[in-house]
């Protein structure tokens, strides 16, 4: 049985070493993540390098994607370390005060706008929702707080309003710079972090494509302002390529009670408008220390995998975790389990409006077909750019599809697409007529298919043409194949 969903693994000083690496990709890792939150550019790029090559060594196509680290807000620090703050107690956030000036009365923010963007009433939340503030007042510089919810505060942890709308762009100086970094290395997929809106990741496009990028881009869902309406988050999922549900973030800005809800849309209208998704933070976090799951962390990945996200990503737990193989292959072990329950489910088709690409017909149409005509094991996308196969995998199906292309650039951008798997192959080093067999030969070597089943093809009557697919054949593998 073939694992249709798909494994982000961040790296780390857990994952870095070239061991443990080749270790990850044979235990099942289908994209590696790089935080630009942490690290040197340099490192970064030999890390890329590494994975590169281990991958290629496997013939597996494992995809990179570079994660921004954005405009994440933060205190600054304590004279002597960590406070502990108190229920009832005030505090204030103020932007005036030196970087280690804090104590338990008050602590520096280098964020000037805070004082503009909070007002009488706002909760205000530290260390992803640990201690929540009431603003008091505002005043020239400064917030002053009651504390609601108290604990120890460290420095440097993340400040959140509950409901959003601190008004820090999502691209900061550095993450300009990083994109730039991010091109010189070739990734696969570049990662927004904190877009309010369309705007903001048609903006990170054209930065990414003015500096040489051609990877996809991900915006990650992590603010209120997100999801607050529909138009806004569908104009999120229109403008990216991918959506990451980043639920640390989000959860703090919108509270726990309202995240589950809105993972499901997100993971829902993402598929509904072509485009992929991605499951993020804590699904496994446990195993950072702990060699087995609890049981709450196998029902959230499971139930992740049963509403159809492409891909669930580890963090912490293969950064700096103590087992991130351990956590990998747990991870596998309850996607697969997840996925028997998902593909024994009746077919059900989803609404669409009419077609405006013939490549998006052909690619519903093939799916339709391989999933209601019997014998049909597998599918044959052959693609220059990966967008139908893409299309293809918004289908829900048990059948897989194979990407079949010469680029090295597209098998590992479709390495993250859910039920798609990829082969090199390249349908000009063969005459015209001998295409669609040597195709259907490569999977009865691998072991896919066997005489008498039958298989969908799709393709293009012009090769190296981006958006070209214009043609699907239904075959039998042991009869003759044109």
């Amino acid at each position: 049985m073939f694992r249709r969903t798909k494994i982000v693994a961040t790296l780390g000083p857990a994952s870095s070493s070239t061991e443990m690496l080749g270790t990850l990709i044979d235990a099942g890792v289908n994209v590696f993540r790089l935080n630009f939150s942490h690290g040197e550019e340099n490192d970064r790029r030999e890390l890329v390098e590494r994975v590169r090559r281990l991958a290629e060594q496997r013939n597996s196509s494992v995809a990179v994607l570079a994660d921004l680290q954005g405009p994440k807000i933060r205190i600054a620090g304590f004279r002597q370390g960590p406070v502990l703050l108190r229920s009832g107690h005030p505090f204030r956030l103020d932007t005036g005060l030196g970087e280690h000036d804090g104590d338990e009365h008050a602590v520096g923010v280098a964020y000037p706008q805070l004082v503009e963007d909070c007002s009488a009433g706002d909760i205000l939340l530290l260390d992803d929702g640990f201690i929540e503030l009431e603003v008091v007042s505002v005043e020239s510089g400064a917030v002053h707080c009651r504390v609601v919810s108290g604990g120890t505060l460290s420095d440097h942890k993340g400040l959140n309003r509950r409901g959003g709308g601190l008004s820090a762009p999502a691209l900061t100086e550095k993450d300009r710079e990083d994109i730039v970094g991010a091109v010189e290395m070739d990734v696969d997929y570049l990662a927004l972090s904190f877009p309010r809106d369309a705007a903001d990741v048609n903006e990170a496009r054209e930065l990414y494509r003015r500096a040489g990028g051609r990877g996809g881009l991900v915006a990650k869902i992590e603010r209120a302002e997100a999801v607050a309406e529909e138009r806004t988050l569908d104009g999120i999922i229109r403008a990216a390529d991918g959506v990451m549900v980043a639920r640390g973030d989000l959860a703090v800005e919108i509270g726990d009670a309202e995240l589950v809800g809105v993972q499901k849309h997100i993971i829902r209208r993402a598929r509904e408008l072509d485009s992929f998704v991605i499951t993020a933070t804590q699904m496994m976090e446990s195993m950072t220390h702990s060699r087995q799951p609890t049981r709450a962390e196998v029902s959230d990945v499971a139930n992740a995998v049963l509403d159809g996200t492409d891909a669930v990503m580890l963090s912490a737990e293969t950064a700096v975790g103590k087992y991130p193989e351990d956590t990998v292959r747990a991870m596998d072990r309850i996607i697969l389990g997840a996925e028997r329950a998902y593909q024994n489910r009746s077919v059900r088709e989803r609404p669409r409006e009419p077609f405006e690409r013939v490549d998006e017909s052909v690619a519903v149409a093939a799916m339709f077909v391989a999933n209601h005509l019997r014998g049909v094991r597998a599918i044959i996308s052959m693609t220059e750019s990966g967008s139908t196969p893409l299309m293809m995998s918004r289908e829900r199906s048990g059948i897989p599809v194979f990407a079949f292309t010469p680029h090295a650039h597209t098998r590992r951008r479709v390495a993250i697409y859910r039920g798609v798997y990829t082969v090199a192959f390249d349908s000009e080093d063969y005459p015209n007529a001998e295409v669609n067999q040597k195709a259907v030969a490569m999977l009865v070597t691998r072991g896919v298919v066997e005489e008498g089943d039958r298989l969908v093809i799709t393709k293009g009557d012009y090769v190296r043409a981006h958006g070209g697919t214009n043609a699907m054949k239904v075959v039998q593998v042991g009869e003759s194949i044109h």
